[in-house]
Order: C-alpha cells, then sequence, then structure tokens
C-alpha cells in the first residue's frame, strides 16, 4: 500500500486512518482519486481541506467504525464503491462478530484498491442477471456451516477467519504454511476472474498449456487431494499444495501470489527502501533499490527480482524477531510463467482500459 499525507498538516498517514493523528483532521478515502483526504465537515457533509472544497459523504458504515471511503455529495449511492459489493453481513448485535467483520472489511477494502488500481471490472452483483461481484460474511451456526469460497461471483467468507486463534487451529488442521483474512480475498477474487477475464477469451489454452486442463472433475480432484494429499513433487510446479488439487485452485493461489507480491512492492517503494548487503561476491540479484510502484511495472523479470530480494530481507528479519517466514514460499521456474501469465493477463486488461478511455 501506497503511504499518504494530511492535506492539512502534510503529516504522515495510512490508508486505514480516520483521523490525522497529528492536527486530528477527518480522514476520508477517495475510491476515484484514489488518495487520502484531509476533510472539514460543512452544512452536513465534508468538503477537502484544499483550495478545490469538493464535498463528499462518508460511506454508510462509516458509522459502525468499518469504512473510511467517501462518495460524492451529489451521489445517491449510501455505499462505497467496496462496501456496495457487501451482500451479507453478520448480526452486528454480537460484538465479536462486529469486531471480526470490521477486521474483514479493512482486508477486503485493500483488495478493492489493488482492483482499482488497475482498472479490473466488477460491480455489485445483480439478481436479475446473475451477475456481478458479491461478498457474504456469515458466522457458522448450528444448522449451518459456513465454508470460505466463491462460486458464481459471490465470495463467502465465514468470519471465524478474522478470530487470530481460530484461523491459526485451521491453518494447523489443513497443514498450511500461511492463511490470512486477505490472503482468503485474494485468492477468491482470482476465481472470480477467471470467469470474467479467461473463461469465454482467447487465453483459455493458454490458461490450460500452463495450469491444465479445467474441465476435469472439480469435486473429485478436491477429494483425491484432501484423502491422498498432493503429488510427491509439487514444490517443483505449483507455488503450494493445495495449487496442486486442480487447474482453478492453481490459477487461484498464482494469482494471490501475485498480489501479494505486487502490494508488497508498492509499500517498499513508497517508503524508499533499498536494500544492499553488506556482503562481496553475492549475485546482483539480492541488491535493489525500489524507485519504481510496482502496479507499473511491465517486465515481469524486474518484479520478480525485486520481490526475490525483498522476500529474503523480509524472511531474515522476521527469523531475527523469533517469527516465522514473512514469505514461506519458492517461485520455481514453472511457478514463474504463471506468475509472467497472471501479470500479463492483468496488463492486457490495463491497457484495453486505456485505450477505451
Amino acid at each position: 500500500m501506497k503511504l499518504f499525507k494530511c492535506g492539512h498538516c502534510r503529516q504522515l498517514t495510512f490508508f486505514e486512518n480516520t483521523h490525522c493523528s497529528h492536527c486530528q483532521s477527518s480522514l476520508g478515502f477517495d475510491p476515484i482519486g484514489m488518495d487520502l483526504l484531509a476533510l472539514q465537515e460543512s452544512n452536513g457533509h465534508f468538503i477537502t481541506k484544499d483550495e478545490d472544497k469538493v464535498a463528499f459523504r462518508f460511506c454508510e458504515n462509516n458509522k459502525l467504525d468499518a469504512c473510511n471511503w467517501l462518495v460524492p455529495y451529489a451521489s445517491k449511492d449510501r455505499f462505497c464503491r467496496a462496501c456496495s459489493l457487501n451482500r451479507v453481513i453478520p448480526d452486528l448485535v454480537n460484538p465479536a462478530y462486529k469486531k471480526r467483520w470490521i477486521k474483514i472489511e479493512q482486508a477486503k477494502h485493500r483488495l478493492v484498491y489493488a482492483l482499482l488500481r488497475w482498472n479490473l471490472p466488477f460491480f455489485p452483483w445483480e439478481e436479475s442477471s446473475g451477475k456481478g461481484l458479491g461478498f457474504e460474511f456469515k458466522a457458522s451456526q448450528q444448522q449451518e456451516n459456513v465454508l470460505t469460497g466463491h462460486a458464481s461471483g459471490i465470495i463467502t467468507m465465514n468470519i471465524a477467519e478474522a478470530d487470530d486463534v481460530e484461523r491459526a487451529m485451521a491453518r494447523k488442521q489443513m497443514d498450511e504454511v500461511y492463511r490470512t483474512v486477505l490472503g482468503h480475498f485474494r485468492h477468491e477474487i482470482g476465481h472470480y476472474y477467471w470467469e470474467v477475464l479467461i473463461a469465454e477469451s482467447d487465453w483459455l489454452e493458454r490458461f490450460r498449456s500452463l495450469f491444465g486442463d479445467e474441465r476435469r472433475s472439480y469435486s473429485e480432484a478436491l477429494e483425491s487431494h484432501y484423502r491422498n494429499g498432493p503429488p510427491e513433487n509439487w514444490q517443483e510446479n505449483f507455488i503450494s499444495s493445495y495449487a496442486s488439487a486442480h487447474p482453478w485452485e492453481d490459477w487461484a493461489e498464482s494469482w494471490a501470489h501475485y498480489l501479494h507480491i505486487v502490494d508488497t512492492l508498492e509499500t517498499a517503494y513508497a517508503f524508499g527502501l533499498a536494500i544492499n548487503p553488506k556482503l562481496t561476491g553475492i549475485p546482483d540479484i539480492v541488491s535493489t533499490q525500489f524507485t519504481v510502484d510496482a502496479y507499473g511495472f511491465v517486465d515481469f523479470s524486474q518484479l520478480l527480482n525485486q520481490w526475490t530480494s525483498l522476500s529474503l530481507a523480509l524472511n531474515s528479519l522476521n527469523r531475527s524477531m523469533g517469527l516465522p517466514d514473512t514469505y514461506p514460499f519458492v517461485i520455481t521456474a514453472s511457478v514463474s510463467k504463471k506468475l509472467v501469465f497472471v501479470h500479463e493477463l492483468i496488463q492486457n486488461r490495463v491497457s484495453e482500459s486505456k485505450y477505451t478511455v
């Protein structure tokens, strides 16, 4: 995530901030200008603290401490671009459910930020057409066991994923090295974009050459995966053991990892990081300066080189704190080809969007 500054006092601010810690100005994120704005209240709405004095309202979920995004004052929309995608939220009378929902919303807003940066297509799910993107956040009940997943544009998440203890238990039970709320969102939105960008496009045959034929039974593939585990040499061709279950899961895992990489590199760029190990005789790939926003990379090899350098440094820093590796994965040549596919698909979409505008 990029960094922001208060439009009133120029102090450093962050994506989720609702107030400037220095001057106490109200802050709101404008998803059109992609900026965090300093605001002042005026006649029932908010205007920016700059010369333009643009008028906004906060998203309706701001009242529940779940959103800091803005809606143009002239708009009839009650919810922002991110919150308008919600179809079901948990019972907020339960304080524990509300706390989990707020954490889920923070992760979902980061996801939507990335979609907006690339101008990827999405709109709220429509009952009439059965198309679009929607989110349903539910708690498992005695009569319903909620599973996190995607189906026909609807992403469902069990709100237990927002509880650190329950998520750690699930990670251990599933023998996973990485499990986060944001990771879930990035994985499931990958399934959505497979349907939107690949299923009926010229990219389908290339997809099959890299990931396999998605027409083989999905249910049988998952049953086999959970019964027998991944193939013995899965690390050579897949970013995770779960990716080996079926081409759709391989795609979603690769898509999610590409989003992990780009978002983290954007943060490194925003902080002006540079990595220059105090050793001689080591490959140049370990040294790098983050001088380009990762969302603007055209050459995937440059992006991957920077990620290799950064992930090595991050893992080393975590080990110094006695923590697990930040990025406990290995990008092999086979996995790299799949990430190249994701990169080129997104960049093609970016180019098409610029052309149509």
